[in-house]
């Protein structure tokens, strides 16, 4: 559906992004993620026709973006960062500004309107005004505006930025009830709960550059980190420790009184069962996940947020 190969952008002496190639299938859920600053979205401005790029190509569903934007424009749907509407008019207001834009005939517009506000939940406010509106609501009509032409790619960058979490579970439940409907998706955001949840694969961007990409299964395979259970006891002897390697066919390491066992997670039940069955005291248990956060650690050398 969209290939993007050695694509390059620079503002003087910065350079944005540099050289990155990667593919999007059709009815897929793609997640850009990385810090700030590391080129998500104006790799996404790219990709929207919105900048044009230094070097390399965009091309959507067989189109090349450079050549054809116009016809590229009717393919996609841009969920800006920033809140593009207007404070001092009704969502359905907002609505029908944004959709006569593309040219949608008034009665086909109207439909369209009244079956996106329903999908996001606000059609109920459809008459009230943008500024009585909360900043995850928004947002939602943010979303609203983007879906008026029916686009076969839904852009969204950073969609979630400083709302209230239930606005944040609305516009995830909107996303997923639009890629069961078949739309494909590509979205950006540092937040790596947010992909985990969402994202079929995932490209982790940093300083411009794609350093690994793939689903979650293939970005933990590239670490050495191993997801673990760290479990410390009342009182742990050299006897429990002996009949624990028996009972369970994990890698254990013990100091003192603490045990570190590397288990999936998925594995803890049994963990816990056996030390039960062993009359040991559990005094406290940790879960070290493998997860975007520790891979991106891991690949990078500081966190995802820094």
């Amino acid at each position: 559906m969209i290939q993007v190969q050695h694509l390059s952008k620079s503002f003087q002496d910065i350079q944005a992004v540099n050289d990155i190639s990667f593919a999007i299938n059709k009815g897929e859920i793609f997640g850009l993620l990385g810090p700030n600053g590391a080129g998500k979205s104006t790799t996404l401005n790219m990709m929207s026709t919105i900048l044009k790029s230094d070097g390399g190509s965009i091309r959507i569903d067989g189109k090349d973006v450079n050549e054809n934007a116009k016809e590229c424009k009717h393919l996609i749907g841009f969920v800006p960062q920033e809140i593009s509407l207007y404070e001092e008019l009704s969502a359905y207001k907002n609505l029908l500004f944004w959709g006569s834009l593309y040219g949608i005939p008034s009665k086909k517009l109207k439909e369209r309107i009244h079956t996106t506000l329903e999908l996001i939940g606000l059609l109920d406010r459809k008459n009230d005004l943008i500024k009585t509106y909360s900043g995850g609501m928004k947002r939602r009509i943010n979303i609203a505006a983007a879906l008026l032409h029916n686009p076969k790619v839904l852009f969204m960058d950073e969609p979630t930025v400083g709302i209230d979490p239930q606005s944040r579970n609305h516009i995830f439940e909107v996303i997923e009830t639009l890629n069961k409907q078949g739309m494909t998706i590509v979205y950006t955001t540092h937040y790596m709960e947010e992909v985990e949840r969402l994202c079929d694969r995932i490209a982790i961007i940093d300083s411009g550059k794609i350093i690994a990409q793939g689903t979650q299964s293939q970005l933990k395979e590239l670490v050495q980190t191993k997801e673990s259970i760290q479990i410390e006891f009342d009182i742990l002897s050299e006897s429990h420790v002996h009949e624990l390697r028996k009972l369970l066919s994990y890698t254990m390491t013990h100091n003192k009184n603490k045990l570190l066992i590397e288990s999936t997670v998925k594995e803890l039940s049994k963990v816990i069962t056996t030390c039960h069955g062993l009359q040991l005291s559990i005094k406290d248990i940790q879960l070290n996940k493998v997860n975007l956060e520790a891979i991106f650690l891991n690949l990078t050398g500081k966190q995802l947020r820094d």
